[in-house]
């Protein structure tokens, strides 16, 4: 939306410069983009007089002439045929820039005469394309700016142009009037009110209108006027200064009008050459194939549905978008009927599209116009070409009524102050709407015609926001709700999980944030995939169930890196799975992923393929980040994906399970295409017991000053029994007293015969009280025999 700063005091009566004008736009949500000020670009050109001339010495067509400026008398040569002493010049000295050459002008030699400057015509200077002769001014002092002069006499030529971003909730402001409602709403001035004065009709109009019955709700409200006796010659000057300002051609005095209407009010007209009308003006839809063409010179064809205007020959206007060329108004139209209509704004979008027309009419009526200003809009243009084209004017014929947008909402003055943020009081609140066109009634803001954007309560408080300046705002720290120190914002499960994503990266994975929906044959994998996790409406087949588990994301992240060459992979997340519906049946996993080698092949042998142990170790790291106890045992029967024999579940008892760790089942691996080894661990952090301290203190370190004392036991033992259950009941004959057990020696064969093995561990007993005696060693040593041959039917080897 582009407009001047005359054009923009027309409606708002102000002193403010262009930049505080700008800057209050852009505060107001109206952005400026541009600013076309000739001003700056002749701020250093002054006024000087000619005293002397006379013919160059060396040339017929050149004169040296003597001219009088504020710094002395200079010798500027001069090609122009009104070149001649006694005239008041445009001077343009030595280091100036001329913008209509693109040059900065330097003393020079001309045929051997010294020239210091030159006097500017006017497309030198960009004022217009005249160029026969230098500029003569009929008045002026000599030292004089140019642009004071030209501020005082002709002002259209420095009249600055402002171009500002509409979004698509304001199309208010695609009229000037709109955007000098906004600022005067502001501060920056009054709004000059212009009364709605109908011009008297002198006859009957002979065009009559019609809107035909399915066409109501794309066209509720059709109006006109016949103006016969009209002269349609050029449009005054100052009214081609503004056209031309905005970047619109002066075509003739009727067109410039209407699109004068269109910039000053948003509101578009069309006016049709009454003698070229056959009949009367009917709006209806069209079947499909009728072809019109234009005032751009192009032929459409029409498609069903869409609205147009017709007589009683054909279509003769694209309804809201575009006028026929075969009733255009020319230099030679003597009769016109002005039109001015409200159509449905989609509508006007969907024939533009489909036409693939862009016209200033269309742009504004998808945006949306004044529903209550399409008669009184017909009334100011009327008097428009009544005052400039002469005439006289029929009676209003009219169709249809405009349409009822009326609405009304509650402005609540505190609630406004509480979204704001800001001590706005109630009276500037009314003020603010009042200005911006709203009529209020007790506490109820009545919406004008023009603002279709506003369309609820929280809209008021954005208006009264927009005018007081969001810039006012003032940070203020929150209050707190309780004395003293703040609570921790984190939760103890959210710390959790920060904690393990730390040690993990630490550990060199790499973590990974997956969708938490999978496929069902991934999900079957791993425990899921009934009916119980499937989504209703899936966004693909395979996002089709929620996931049971964080291995098959890890699993697919690592297939599609094997497929672009990476094969050696470390790979976490942290995040829900889901085993049914209910809120209740979604738990939290830490999951990590070793795929391929330890590290990257070397001369030293020392990479390796991962193992069941690397994982361990990672997840027990894992378990002691997040507060774990230290102590725990290491049980067998973990779920189906783990290798059966090598997988382990890391738990506070048979039932208290913290994790799993292990090899993954080949089959597995083998369904989700991993290649090489692949070893994992799983921690369910919220099965690990909270601490009992609530403090943040650390405590006390225990240090025992009594020597430990190690003994090694051999066991024969049936070659089906797991070491793990010999270790397990070895620990458990004194808990005080025993701190480590360790297998240091396996055998099997030789003398122990057939289906039995011989398993030796190292039990560390670590006093606390008293340093053992030989007594005490035996009880213990006795107990732990008792307890493993309990637990294994094992005997001492002998």
């Amino acid at each position: 939306m582009k407009f001047t700063l005359s054009w923009l005091k027309d409606h708002l009566d102000t002193d403010a410069s262009v930049v505080e004008i700008a800057e209050a736009l852009t505060d107001l949500g109206l952005e400026v983009e541009d600013i076309v000020n000739p001003a700056d670009r002749l701020a250093g050109f002054t006024l000087g007089h000619v005293k002397h001339a006379e013919k160059h010495p060396d040339a017929d067509k050149l004169r040296v002439c003597t001219v009088e400026t504020d710094e002395g008398d200079l010798q500027i040569i001069c090609g122009a045929p009104n070149a001649r002493e006694g005239i008041t010049v445009v001077v343009c000295k030595p280091g100036m820039y001329i913008p209509g050459l693109d040059i900065t002008i330097s003393v020079g030699k001309i045929r051997g005469v010294e020239s210091f400057g030159m006097m500017a015509s006017e497309r030198e200077l960009e004022l217009s394309d005249e160029h026969d002769g230098i500029i003569e001014l009929p008045s002026g002092e000599i030292g004089d700016k140019f642009i004071d002069w030209l501020a005082e006499n002709e002002p259209s030529k420095v009249d600055p142009m402002i171009e500002i971003a509409i979004t698509p909730n304001r199309p208010d402001a695609l009229g000037v009037e709109g955007i000098a409602r906004d600022l005067a709403a502001r501060g920056l001035g009054t709004l000059k009110v212009r009364d709605y004065v109908p011009v008297p009709g002198d006859f009957e109009s002979p065009i009559k209108l019609s809107i035909d019955e399915d066409t109501l709700d794309g066209a509720p409200h059709f109006t006109g006027r016949l103006i016969k006796g009209v002269k349609n010659g050029p449009s005054p000057q100052w009214l081609q200064d503004q056209l031309k300002a905005i970047g619109l051609r002066p075509i003739s005095a009727l067109v410039d009008i209407t699109n004068y209407m269109t910039f000053d009010h948003n509101r578009p007209l069309h006016v049709f050459d009454a003698d070229k009308v056959q009949g009367n003006l009917r709006v209806h839809r069209a079947k499909g194939g009728e072809k019109l063409v234009a005032l751009d010179e192009k032929e459409y064809t029409l498609q069903p549905g869409m609205m147009v205007i017709s007589d009683d020959k054909g279509p003769e206007s694209i309804a809201g978008i575009m006028g026929g060329e075969e009733t255009g108004c020319t230099e030679e139209t003597v009769n016109v009927f002005l039109e001015s209509a409200f159509w449905d704004h989609v509508q006007i979008a969907l024939t533009g599209r489909a036409l693939k027309i862009n016209s200033d009419a269309r742009y504004r009526f998808e945006r949306g116009v004044d529903p209550e200003y399409t008669r009184e809009g017909l009334e100011h243009a009327t008097q428009m070409i009544l005052d400039i084209c002469g005439g006289e004017a029929s009676n209003v014929v009219e169709a249809g009524n405009a349409p009822n947008h009326a609405r009304a909402y509650k402005l609540d003055a505190a609630r406004v102050q509480s979204l704001v943020g800001m001590e706005i009081p109630e009276s500037e609140q009314r003020q603010t709407l009042t200005r911006l066109g709203f009529r209020l009634d007790g506490e109820m803001a009545h919406v004008p015609s023009w603002r279709p954007d506003i369309m609820g309560e929280a809209d008021l408080v954005e208006e009264v926001a927009r005018i007081a300046s969001l810039t006012k705002l003032q940070g203020i720290p929150l209050p707190r709700t309780t004395a003293g120190i703040p609570k921790p914002v984190m939760t103890p499960t959210q710390r959790r999980q920060s904690m393990a994503r730390r040690t993990c990266a630490a550990l060199g994975y790499n973590e990974c944030v997956s969708y938490t929906f999978i496929d069902q044959a991934s999900a079957a994998l791993f425990g899921g995939g009934d009916a119980a996790t499937m989504l209703e409406n899936p966004i693909s087949s395979e996002m089709s169930h929620m996931r049971p588990d964080l291995l098959p994301g890890l699993l697919q992240a690592a297939a599609r890196n094997q497929a672009r060459g990476y094969a050696d992979l470390a790979l976490f997340e942290v995040g829900p799975v889901f085993h049914d519906g209910e809120p209740g049946d979604q738990q939290t996993q830490i999951t990590g992923l070793l795929v391929g080698r330890s590290g990257p092949k070397d001369v030293h042998g020392a990479s390796r393929p991962v193992d069941l142990f690397d994982a361990k170790a990672d997840a027990e790291a894992a378990l002691a980040a997040i507060g774990a106890p230290a102590k725990v045992q290491i049980l067998r029967g973990g779920d189906t994906w783990w290798h059966p024999g090598r997988h382990g579940k890391i738990c506070l008892g048979p039932k208290k399970v913290l994790g799993v760790f292990g090899e993954l089942h080949p089959l597995v691996l083998q369904a989700m295409e991993i290649k090489g080894p692949a070893v994992a661990f799983t921690i369910w952090p919220d099965q690990v017991p909270m601490s009992r301290k609530s403090g943040a203190t650390r405590s006390a370190l225990e240090l025992r000053d009594l020597q430990a004392v190690e003994r090694d036991f051999a066991f024969v033992v049936d070659a089906n029994i797991e070491a793990l259950t010999l270790v397990n009941a070895a620990a458990g004959a004194d808990k005080a007293l025993i701190e480590d057990v360790r297998v240091f020696d396996e055998f099997i064969g030789g003398s122990l015969g057939e289906g039995k093995k011989s398993l030796a561990i190292t039990v560390r007993l670590q006093p606390s009280d008293s340093t053992l005696k030989e007594k005490d060693i035996e009880e213990v040593s006795a107990k732990i025999v008792e307890k493993v041959a309990k637990a294994t039917g094992g005997v001492l080897r002998g």
